[in-house]
């Protein structure tokens, strides 16, 4: 094992030189919070790509095909839908708005006070998603080195927390790209090849099998429905998905590199489930399948091989916890903190700016860590975020965007009436139900649809406002002092 460690430490120690090597560029808010808006094509679909594919798509992608064969990659399969239906038909747009976060832009659609409610929600989401990545850390060095679970979680989380706040989202930009070529030769080029020569190829999997590890909806049409309500509409809306649409350089490039990004993930998708299916001929009598990924990695490669597919892994955990540290940092900072002192940002000059929100993900990350600690039952965390996004805000979002008369009323009522809905039916129902996140979407989209006919037409200007910022028209940030960094990165 000795290569392997050799292989991970190294890994290790580049994820804080990338940190380090952000805080030298990160000069203003524009830089740290989404690296200057400059990443050509090739970075910005490595960089989210990375971070949609998570420690869940990796080795939860694996276990649900262990699980189910084939039909396991509708997850991860979801997850790619979403992220092509964002960049197809919203990312250009969005990318436009030159705003930081989500609830900035529902404040400029809608005319203000729309922002610290939505933030509060947004920032949960983010949270628990931060927590639940900074667990699987536990699950991947228990492998490595067989330490205890909260000795893996702070020296995991430690390593995360360090390179975003030392260098923000350029650090996690540049971490996120070696990160993305780590993934893909480690699961696409190494594991997936060996897992199936492993097990025989094809044909002898088929053989091995049941004919419903094969069969495109094994399964479960409902499940499929609840991975797309959850995880294809959960990609149009979450901060940390949007706050890489705002590093794209052009519009164009939001669209056309999240379009490759979203493309990528599909094959991720039937890869993960392939070697989840090669798995259970291997070890058909494992106790969970979530250890199927872990197994197949320690038992079947070759050393060095497997110190780059565990890196993979880490990998895959790193830069989703990442993106949803920063994203549950700037919300923190901009949509609840700053708004609840009444702070104007244009009052602040650039270096407080970054100051400032370097300390929030600092304090952000410690917490996660600790409730990572405290936290065990993962699936329900991450149930409850995921159904209070879509829930309470997947319909101000969308409707903002679409419906030109929704008003401040009808978002606040959808957020309020979605959000309560899902927690009162998760009560009801169960956490891990399906009917939460389906009565809550239906019931804040009727709030929002009802009260925004009952109330006033948004102003006019505001609308006015709202169209110039979306075509391009205004860039609020024109009159911003230069930056003073290297040249642009190219991608």
């Amino acid at each position: 094992m000795a290569v392997d460690y050799t292989v991970i430490a190294l890994y290790l120690a580049g994820m804080l030189a990338m940190g380090w090597w952000g805080m030298r560029r990160a000069k203003s808010k524009s830089e740290f919070l989404v690296a200057g808006r400059r990443l050509g094509p090739w970075m910005y679909s490595g960089t989210m790509a990375a971070i949609v594919l998570g420690g869940a798509s990796t080795i939860g992608g694996v276990g649900l095909g262990y699980k189910y064969g084939l039909s396991g990659a509708w997850m991860v399969f979801a997850i790619g839908l979403g992220l092509l239906a964002l960049s197809v038909f919203f990312s250009a747009r969005i990318a436009r708005l030159k705003v930081y976060t989500v609830s900035e832009m529902l404040d400029l659609r809608y005319g203000g006070r729309a922002g610290v409610i939505s933030g509060v929600v947004m920032w949960a989401y983010t949270l628990m998603l931060a927590v639940t990545s900074t667990i699987a850390y536990a699950t991947i060095f228990d492998v490595l080195f067989d330490l205890p679970r909260t000795l893996a979680i702070v020296l995991g989380g430690t390593i995360v927390v360090a390179y975003s706040t030392l260098g923000g989202m350029w650090s996690i930009t540049i971490t996120d790209m070696v990160q993305f070529v780590v993934k893909t030769i480690g699961v696409l080029l190494l594991l997936l090849p060996i897992a199936v020569v492993k097990a025989g190829g094809f044909a002898e999997m088929k053989a091995a099998l049941p004919t419903s590890y094969f069969e495109p909806l094994g399964i479960g049409g409902e499940t499929i429905f609840t991975y797309v309500l959850i995880y294809t509409f959960g990609m149009l809306i979450g901060q940390d998905i949007w706050q890489r649409v705002f590093t794209a350089r052009t519009d164009k490039v939001a669209k056309w590199g999240g379009t490759v990004a979203g493309t990528y993930c599909l094959a991720y998708a039937l890869a993960g489930a392939v070697i989840g299916t090669a798995a259970k001929v291997l070890y058909p009598n494992l106790p969970s399948a979530d250890d199927a990924f872990a197994t197949i990695v320690k038992d079947e490669l070759p050393m060095g091989v497997r110190g780059l597919v565990l890196a993979a892994a880490l990998a895959a955990v790193m830069s989703t916890s990442s993106g949803a540290l920063i994203a549950c940092a700037t919300v923190a900072n901009n949509d609840i903190w700053s708004r609840l002192r009444g702070t104007v940002s244009a009052d602040k000059d650039d270096h407080d700016e970054v100051k400032g929100n370097r300390a929030f993900i600092l304090i952000m990350g410690v917490a996660v860590i600790l409730i990572a600690i405290a936290l065990n039952d993962v699936v329900q965390a991450l149930t409850v975020a995921y159904n209070l996004l879509v829930g309470g805000l997947l319909v101000p979002i969308l409707g903002g965007l679409l419906w030109r008369r929704g008003t401040v009323q009808g978002a606040l009522a959808a957020v309020a009436v979605g959000g309560l809905a899902v927690i009162g039916l998760m009560w009801t129902y169960g956490i891990l139900a399906n009917e939460p996140v389906y009565y809550g979407l239906l019931a804040s989209l009727a709030a929002y649809v009802i009260v925004s006919l009952a109330t006033r037409p948004t102003d006019a200007a505001v609308l006015a406002h709202w169209r110039a910022r979306l075509a391009g028209r205004e860039n609020p940030e024109a009159d911003a002092t230069p930056e003073t960094v290297p040249a642009p990165a190219t991608g």
